[in-house]
């Protein structure tokens, strides 16, 4: 029997990276997961590899109502929500941003899909979980943990995302819900949001890659899976102590 049979998920960001790795790696252990992302395309593409054991939905999680009709899908074709995983996210908007460029339209486009998108999420999945009981998982990211001049609003945006899950995980165990709530915080990841990170250091990507080494302790960047099978760990039972917690994924990087 898979870690996560029989369990109803809802991966939003899934038609690449993490959320991709994470909706198959939940797929592999049993569970049935709907698949969200604003990428239509990409999504439809994807769900095909799972068969009957994926469901893609275009979500924007930055839209109130996107999140209304998500939910009506899961519960009109599902038994209920298990699994919650808030991996939607984005970086930036155009080069490094510091406390000196950064313009309010940028601050706010970054924090309405990080933090409002997230909030979202957490509200709808408390209130179709709190009969049953069930996780939830936020993606936030070391930059929550660390200081990170060039991407402050993204930065700052994570460090919300650490701050609300807590505060989630208090709440619903005060309220008897059996509802866990955890994040996880990934360094930089093998993915497109990846590259475009590596971008900002300069026109060579992989030469941004190639630079980890020097960066983080265990030598190697993270690719999807490493995330992703956190992320189960923490969705499954072998995880039924834990709420309120975050777990850094980052190869030693917030360890030096």
């Amino acid at each position: 029997m898979g870690r996560l049979e029989n369990k109803i998920a809802l991966v939003t960001g899934a038609a690449t990276g993490i959320g991709l790795a994470t909706a198959r790696r939940f797929i592999e252990e049993g569970a049935k997961v709907f698949m969200t992302d604003i990428n239509e395309e990409a999504g439809k593409s994807v769900v095909e590899e799972f068969g009957s054991q994926a469901i893609f939905v275009v979500q924007d999680v930055a839209i109130e109502e996107h999140w209304k009709s998500v939910m009506q899908t899961v519960l009109s074709e599902s038994a209920g929500l298990d699994i919650l995983v808030n991996n939607a996210g984005i970086l930036s908007i155009g080069n490094r941003q510091t406390i000196e460029d950064t313009d309010l339209s940028h601050w706010q486009a970054i924090q309405k899909v990080n933090v409002e998108g997230v909030f979202l999420g957490c509200q709808s999945a408390v209130r179709a979980m709190k009969g049953r009981g069930g996780a939830i998982v936020n993606l936030s990211s070391v930059a929550a943990i660390i200081g990170t001049p060039h991407l402050l609003a993204y930065g700052a945006s994570k460090a919300a995302v650490r701050q609300l899950t807590k505060s989630v995980a208090i709440h619903c165990a005060n309220r008897g819900y059996g509802i866990r709530c955890n994040s996880v915080h990934p360094d930089p990841v093998r993915t497109n949001m990846g590259d475009a990170l590596m971008g900002m250091y300069g026109n060579d990507i992989e030469a941004g890659w190639n630079a980890i080494p020097d960066r983080i302790p265990i030598k190697t960047p993270s690719e999807p899976v490493d995330i992703a099978n956190g992320v189960l760990f923490l969705a499954s039972e072998e995880a039924r102590h834990i709420t309120g917690a975050e777990l850094v994924i980052d190869g030693g990087l917030t360890a030096i």
